[in-house]
């Protein structure tokens, strides 16, 4: 599993121009699923992202998590993050999860997520979004298991 894990002032996802999930303060994390990802790998990505010091202290360091500071999670699963292009320009997705397998595991880091302390809201796996991001930095990292 792999995650983008954004610093966000908020997040926001409508689908048909209907807010279906919001934050304000905390991160925005576009999570991808590989075929060979598991529960085990879901539980791990969900424990590194909720203890990742990317929030700054009262020195200007970053030193805090999302714990720390409170704040919330939004979840969002992304498909086109799995594009493998080294043949060619049109991407090629094979190495990503079906939706069968996928679906449990981004629930899964949800509820880790949730479980750990960190208020949580989610996307809608499969459904054309459009997600608003104000990140706050930027701060951007890429957290794989």
């Amino acid at each position: 599993m792999k995650a983008v894990v954004q610093r966000v002032l908020h997040g926001k996802v409508s689908i048909d121009k209907q807010p279906i999930a919001a934050i304000g303060p905390g991160l925005v994390i576009l999570l991808r699923v590989e075929k060979q990802d598991d529960f085990q790998k879901s539980s791990q990505l969900a424990h590194k992202t909720a203890n990742l010091r990317i929030f700054s202290d009262p020195a200007g360091k970053m030193n805090l998590s999302i714990l720390d500071v409170q704040g919330s999670a939004l979840v969002v699963s992304q498909f086109t993050l799995m594009a493998d292009t080294h043949k060619g320009n049109r991407p090629s997705f094979i190495s990503a999860a079906v939706p069968e397998q996928a679906i449990p595991l981004v629930d899964h880091f949800a509820q880790e997520l949730a479980r750990l302390g960190v208020p949580t809201q989610q996307g809608e796996f499969g459904a054309h979004m459009l997600v608003e991001i104000v990140n706050d930095g930027p701060v951007t990292i890429l957290l794989q298991v």
